[in-house]
């Protein structure tokens, strides 16, 4: 059984008298220990994809499950706690509170799961051992999606979900953020999913999913992939 499994799954929204399928039949494996990039156009599915597997939205039918946990069916209080315990979200804007220092914006999110890491040694493996007091104004823009990946880290989840980490920033900052998220997945062992309307992104992944119209177009194993170090776009 695959750490990660979608198995025809639909997701259909009532836009009053017309039925439309964000999602329709996807299905898909993930191992653990990966790096994958979902890469499709914007309308394709992805952000819904993201949703579902996060546990932020529920699946019309089919099958998800998370480490032989089918969450497509939880009740909301399940959500609630798989939400909690077992997700780390990253997103394109950093969501940070802004009268609380780095290392406090860490300490929030750990203090709501099971087996937090230590914030310090969360902000010290991305880079910011010299940045724990400063609040977010003071912290340029990669640093504050650093702290946000640091924040997300620190809950110790199975699976960390980026949803276009690297949108709000520029090229040099956000190839850094690329390289940290490929050494999470490295070092770690920690699953990592990162979607993306980019192309360029699918170099660096162990796998590679590409959707369109809501369906998986492709899915592609990579046996070498690039440094982020290396990457261009």
């Amino acid at each position: 059984m695959a750490f990660v499994e979608f198995r025809d799954v639909r997701k259909i929204y009532h836009m009053g008298e017309v039925d439309v399928a964000a999602v329709d039949g996807m299905s898909f494996d993930i191992e653990q220990g990966e790096l994958v990039v979902v890469v499709g156009p914007s309308g394709s599915g992805k952000t819904t994809l993201l949703n579902m597997l996060g546990g932020m939205d529920s699946c019309t039918s089919g099958s998800i499950v998370l480490d032989g946990r089918e969450i497509g069916s939880f009740s909301e209080k399940q959500l609630t706690e798989y939400r909690r315990y077992d997700i780390g979200f990253v997103f394109q804007f950093y969501n940070l509170v802004q009268n609380l220092t780095a290392r406090e914006n860490v300490e929030l999110a750990s203090q709501i799961c099971e087996h937090p890491l230590s914030a310090d040694d969360v902000l010290a493996q991305v880079g910011l051992a010299h940045r724990l007091d400063n609040f977010p104004a003071q912290l340029s823009g990669g640093e504050q999606q650093r702290v946000a990946i640091a924040r997300a880290l620190a809950k110790n989840p199975k699976l960390l979900l980026c949803d276009e980490p690297t949108g709000a920033l520029d090229y040099k900052t956000g190839k850094a953020i690329l390289k940290l998220l490929q050494d999470t997945s490295r070092n770690t062992g920690r699953t990592v999913v990162l979607i993306t309307h980019n192309s360029a992104f699918t170099a660096i992944a162990d796998r590679v999913i590409r959707i369109r119209e809501g369906r998986v177009a492709e899915v592609l194993l990579n046996d070498r992939p690039a440094s982020a170090d290396e990457l261009e776009w």
